[in-house]
C-alpha cells in the first residue's frame, strides 16, 4: 500500500512484484574514528535490518551505500560496513571491492536467492556525487550498467533522498521501485505530523545548524503549520539578536558559523510569527569553570543549555500539545551538566500524550535515561538530518519523487 506525504504517493515493499534479484540503496554513512576507521555508531545500520531481512527471504539482495565525501577523512571503503551489517543480521554479508566494474557485475550475476552482497562506496563512482535530474542519471553509466542485472530497486535511504544523485533517483526510472521499511516508517511519521489537522502542533527547533532551523521556522510560519515554535541552541541566540538583545561573547558563536548575516531574516520571521515563536528567558552557562543560570536579557558566559524558567515556559506549552516535533537538542547533551533542558522538554512532550517525532541522534542519549514507561510513548525517532529539514521546510525530495514516478510507470500500488 503506497504511503502519501505532502501529496507524493510513494510505493512500499507491499507494492513490488516478486523480485529474483533486488538492489537496495541504504544509508549507513556513519561517524568514523579518524585514526582507525572504526564505525562509532550503528544506529543507521540497525534501521535497515528489517528491510534487508524481509527481502532476503525470497530474493538475492545487493546492498549499496555511500560513506563520507571524496577528499574528506571519512571517505572510506565499505568493507567494515559489510562486516558490521553481517554481525547485526547474524548471517553472512559478502563484500565486493567494486561498484560497477567487471568484478561487481560478476558477483551480482552469481548471487543466489537468500544471499546478501554489499557493493563498495557508491561515491567511488563520480556520478554518485553529482546532482542532476533523474532522467540524466537513468541514462548514466552507473544505472545503465547495474539496472539490467536486477528485477527491482528499493530505496531505504530516506536520509539521502533529498539528493538527486544516481544511486537515489536513477534506478526508479528503469526498474519497478519502492521504499523500504525504514523509509516507509519515516514517511508515515512525517505524514502523521505534516498532513494532520490535529492541534496544537508544537515544534522545538535547536541544535547548531542555524540556517537549517531558520529555513524550517520560516516555512512553518509562512504556511501557518505551527501553533508554537520553541527555539533553543544557536537558533535561539540568533532570534535573541534579532530582537535586539545583547548576548555578549555568545555572539562569536554565531559569527563563527556565518549566522549573523541571517539576523534580518530572523527579524522578519519573528514579526510574521506574531508571538507564536518563543525564545528563552534564561540560560545555563559556563563562566570559566563555574556553571551559572543567567537571564537572557543580560547574557554573559558561554550558554550551554536553556535555564529553569525557560524549561517551565516550554514544558507548559508541550504539555498541551497534540503533535510535537523536536529537531536538535536544547543544550550540549554530551555533557551531563547541560542535559537537563533537553531531558525535561522530552519528558514534557512524552507525558502530554502527543504524537512525538524526534530528529537527531542526540535524543537517544536522553531517551536512554528515561523510564521505559515514557520511552514507550515515542512516536518516531528519525535517523535523517538534511532530509528531515527538507521535508519540514517543504523543499523538493528527489528520491521520493523518483519513487512516485516509478509507481506510475510500472503500475505499482494496485
Amino acid at each position: 500500500m503506497p504511503v502519501t506525504v505532502r501529496g507524493i504517493r510513494v510505493p512500499t515493499l507491499d507494492d513490488l512484484p516478486s523480485c529474483g534479484r533486488v538492489l537496495v540503496r541504504i544509508d549507513v554513512n556513519s561517524p568514523l574514528d579518524p585514526a582507525t576507521g572504526e564505525i562509532l555508531d550503528d544506529t543507521r545500520f540497525r534501521a535497515h535490518l528489517a528491510t534487508i531481512e524481509e527481502l532476503s527471504e525470497s530474493s538475492a539482495v545487493v546492498v549499496m551505500s555511500h560513506q563520507g565525501r571524496p577528499g574528506q577523512p571519512d571517505f572510506r571503503p565499505l568493507d567494515r560496513h559489510a562486516e558490521l551489517l553481517s554481525r547485526l543480521l547474524g548471517r553472512p554479508v559478502e563484500f565486493v571491492e567494486d561498484v560497477i566494474g567487471p568484478e561487481a557485475i560478476r558477483r551480482i550475476k552469481s548471487l543466489r536467492r537468500g544471499r546478501i552482497l554489499m557493493l563498495d562506496n557508491t561515491r567511488l563512482v563520480s556520478e554518485d556525487f553529482i546532482e542532476a535530474p533523474a532522467e540524466v542519471h537513468a541514462r548514466g553509466i552507473m544505472v545503465s550498467r547495474l539496472a539490467p542485472l536486477f528485477d527491482c530497486f528499493v530505496n531505504d535511504a530516506f536520509a539521502a533522498s533529498h539528493r538527486s544523485q544516481a544511486s537515489i533517483v536513477g534506478f526508479p526510472l528503469r526498474l519497478p521501485s519502492a521504499a523500504g521499511r525504514h523509509m516507509e516508517s519515516e514517511l508515515r511519521a512525517l505524514a502523521r505530523v505534516l498532513d494532520s489537522a490535529e492541534k496544537p502542533k508544537v515544534y522545538v527547533l535547536g541544535g547548531s545548524k542555524v540556517k537549517d532551523m531558520l529555513e524550517v521556522s520560516e516555512a512553518l510560519v509562512r504556511r501557518g503549520e505551527a501553533d508554537w515554535i520553541l527555539t533553543t541552541g544557536l537558533t535561539a541566540l540568533l532570534f535573541l539578536v534579532a530582537r535586539g538583545v545583547d548576548i555578549g561573547a555568545a555572539r562569536l558563536k554565531l559569527e563563527e558559523r556565518g549566522a549573523l548575516r541571517l539576523v534580518e531574516r530572523a527579524r522578519r520571521i519573528l514579526e510574521a510569527a506574531g508571538g507564536r515563536l518563543l525564545v528563552p528567558r534564561d540560560f545555563k552557562v559556563l563562566d570559566g569553570d563555574e556553571v551559572k543560570v543567567v537571564e537572557a536579557a543580560s547574557l554573559r558566559g558561554d550558554p550551554r543549555d536553556i535555564g529553569p524558567a525557560t524549561i517551565e515556559d516550554y514544558a507548559k506549552v508541550l504539555r498541551g500539545a497534540k503533535l510535537v516535533v523536536m529537531k536538535g537538542p536544547a543544550g550540549v547533551v554530551e555533557d551531563p551538566r547541560f542535559r537537563e533542558g533537553t531531558r525535561r522538554l522530552v519528558e514534557a512532550a512524552l507525558s502530554s500524550g502527543a504524537y512525538t517525532l524526534f530528529g537527531g541522534g542526540h535524543f537517544n542519549v536522553v531517551l536512554s535515561e528515561l523510564p521505559e514507561s515514557l520511552r514507550a510513548r515515542v512516536g518516531h525517532i528519525s535517523t535523517a538530518g538534511g532530509a528531515l529539514v527538507y521535508m519540514l521546510s517543504g523543499k523538493p525530495m528527489p528520491g521520493l519523487e523518483a519513487l512516485a514516478r516509478s509507481l506510475e510507470a510500472f503500475g505499482l500500488g494496485g
